[in-house]
């Protein structure tokens, strides 16, 4: 069954090249030139997805659109339980190192630098959806070598060491593998875990995250605190 890529991108011209490749690699492509019109075909309200939406298998996001920014875009789905499982290429023509690392921490799968190859964005596209198949299939991450998360058995290993791991560890952890390389404030923790049950003060994350580097060792070292904003997972 064809893959359905979105392509949102504001350049007509780039949206048929695109297109054009896609297709001739047995996708099916939908095609938009603004955020709203992506929204809409996603049935996007109120956070949620509508009866109607449809959810695409990837999303090729171009970075300036006329009445969105990319960044924002992705932060928005990544948040949403509907769509955060999407995965997004942003497309850029800025070369600034930090809208490449902004679109990662927000929860962007790859980036490609316009002006750019078709073959390789679809190279890339093929790649991402491989990824992303081989995580759906076997319920296993491996992150940075060292550390194996096992979601299906709740297990967790690091160099090859089983750890253990409260609930409450596994859960955060789990946290940061749905979106590596995301950027999770105190806030968004405490509300993964206790969503408005939220009893305990936010610091509290900081004794889970403290406990849970110590149990993995060398791969707690992945875990890493950005000051003033909150952790990330990072290969």
């Amino acid at each position: 069954m064809s893959r359905l890529i979105a392509i949102i991108d504001d350049e007509p011209d780039i949206v048929e090249l695109v297109s054009i490749h896609l297709k001739k690699a047995m996708f099916k492509v939908r095609e938009f030139s603004d955020a709203e019109g992506l929204y809409r075909f996603l049935g996007m309200s109120d956070g949620h997805c509508q009866d109607g939406g449809q959810i695409p298998d990837l999303i090729i996001l171009d970075l300036m659109l006329p009445d969105a920014d990319g960044i924002e875009i992705c932060k928005n789905l990544k948040k949403r339980n509907d769509y955060s499982s999407i995965p997004i290429i942003m497309l850029t023509a800025k070369g600034e190192e930090t809208d490449k690392i902004l679109g990662l921490e927000f929860g962007a799968d790859d980036y490609v630098t316009k002006p750019f190859s078709p073959r390789e964005l679809v190279a890339r596209v093929k790649a991402v959806l491989r990824r992303r198949q081989k995580i759906d299939e076997s319920g296993k991450f491996n992150i940075g070598g060292i550390l194996i998360i096992d979601i299906e058995k709740h297990e967790v290993a690091s160099e090859g060491q089983k750890v253990e791991l409260t609930s409450t560890e596994f859960r955060i952890l789990k946290l940061f593998i749905s979106n590596k390389n995301k950027v999770f404030s105190r806030y968004d923790i405490l509300d993964h875990l206790w969503g408005d049950e939220k009893i305990v003060l936010d610091r509290t994350i900081d004794v889970h995250i403290k406990n849970l580097r110590e149990k993995l060792g060398k791969a707690g070292q992945l875990i890493k605190n950005i000051r003033g904003i909150g952790y990330k997972l990072e290969e």
